[in-house]
């Protein structure tokens, strides 16, 4: 299908027969289109400005960012691959471990993050999908995702403590979201979380004093906040094991989308990195946060069994226009700590068991030495927070455990392979 050409309409525009799916390139009439649009844009809107406002990014700006993000994604897939791109859980760490360089340093991360996606894509566009797995095997790439979830659970403890109710609240509504709903209200569990904590935190005079203030002083539309990247080598270090997990991310969606659709998307798999990488490096040249594509509005797909690209325009153009309403930011940046570490203390270790959950999903063995010590040594000194300092350049327990272990592994497999396997057995069971 053209970019130029639209999309075919699916049957009469109206009903999705049982069994039937409406393809990337069909949709519904506009009207139900702009419906299922709106329907993308609330799935993603609560964890997109989640993230700016743990990081203390301009909120707006990550919100214009996420949209236009999402544009050129759908270009570079030649609209054949649903997806939205929004801002990634996974940059909260290693943005909030590098604060103190400040949000030009921060940005410098996010940018050369987004460059590093774009030549693997590149890659992956030429070589194949195999080329991924041969440098990141599921026992590295669960490792490097899990201890970069894991690296601040110290932080949202630290959260959590200074408003331990207005936490537990959080928490609660997250939880009871999550495991006793259905549908939208349970993919919306963190923004419910975080909408209750706040009222919690407002009827318990739990709100900075002059949070009513600001939100009125905000004018309804402005241009959103941009800055300008600068380039700290300790800050880039930290930030660039990201990309292990926004590789998983995107990989997983194109399967997951193949499957849903019945199509085979391998071919777009390059592109959909490169489109993903292209949009960090947007959003970091300006003041967003990094993307990746999004589960939830994979969510919002399986319960519709609409995958029109259509309405992936509708979202994104959608969320380019609320970017110009900075009374939205003002509202976010009111969210005091023990929301805040309420709620990551869950996304955290959602990030965290996403690690596991690759090791699950491709059977990683830890009775084999070589996977459950280079884990063990990676997660030790993620968790731990292992820093050292080489000359002007400071490594922390993020870029330490990420580096250590593509490194540390296939020197281990080597020599288990070489010296060690067959001269005298071994378990870990």
């Amino acid at each position: 299908m053209s970019i130029l050409r639209g999309w075919t309409l699916h049957g009469d525009g109206r009903n999705v027969a049982p069994g039937e799916v409406v393809a990337p390139g069909e949709r519904l009439s506009w009207p139900r289109t702009f419906g299922i649009g709106m329907q993308h844009v609330v799935a993603m809107f609560g964890a997109t400005l989640l993230v700016p406002t743990l990081t203390g990014f301009p909120a707006n700006t990550t919100l214009l960012f996420s949209g236009l993000g999402t544009m050129i994604f759908l270009l570079l897939t030649r609209n054949t691959l649903p997806s939205y791109l929004g801002s990634s859980f996974a940059f909260i760490a290693p943005l909030t471990a590098s604060a103190h360089y400040g949000i030009g340093a921060q940005l410098g991360g996010v940018l050369a993050s987004g460059l590093l996606l774009i030549v693997v894509g590149a890659i992956v566009d030429r070589v194949g999908k195999r080329s991924i797995d041969a440098v990141m095997p599921p026992a590295v790439t669960g490792a490097i995702v899990a201890l970069i979830g894991l690296n601040l659970a110290p932080t949202a403890v630290a959260n959590f403590q200074s408003q331990p109710l207005i936490g537990a609240i959080t928490l609660a509504c997250i939880a009871f979201s999550t495991v006793a709903t259905r549908g939208m209200v349970a993919r919306l569990s963190i923004l419910i979380g975080v909408i209750a904590g706040w009222v919690a935190a407002a009827m318990t005079g739990g709100l900075a004093d002059d949070a009513v203030e600001r939100i009125d002083a905000a004018p309804w539309f402005g241009v959103p906040q941009f800055h300008t990247p600068e380039f700290n080598l300790s800050a880039i270090l930290v930030a660039l094991p990201v990309v292990v997990v926004l590789i998983a991310e995107n990989v997983g969606h194109v399967k997951a989308v193949s499957e849903m659709t019945g199509s085979n998307l391998d071919d777009v798999q390059g592109r959909a990195l490169i489109g993903d990488g292209i949009a960090t490096t947007l959003a970091g040249s300006f003041g967003g946060s990094g993307t990746t594509t999004y589960a939830e509005n994979i969510g919002v797909m399986a319960a519709t069994r609409v995958y029109s690209t259509a309405a992936y325009w509708v979202a994104s153009a959608f969320a380019v226009v609320l970017a110009f309403v900075p009374k939205f930011g003002a509202v976010i940046f009111t969210i005091p700590a023990g929301v805040l570490g309420g709620a990551c203390l869950v996304l955290y270790g959602l990030i965290g068991m996403l690690g596991v959950r690759i090791w699950q999903e491709n059977n990683v063995s830890f009775t084999d030495p070589v996977n459950l010590t280079a884990a063990a040594v990676a997660l030790t000194a993620g968790v731990g927070d292992l820093s050292l300092s080489f000359g002007a350049v400071t490594l922390g327990g993020i870029a330490l455990g990420s580096v250590g272990i593509i490194v540390l592994y296939p020197l281990m497999r080597w020599a288990y392979r070489t010296l060690g396997e067959g001269r005298h057995a071994r378990s870990f069971s």
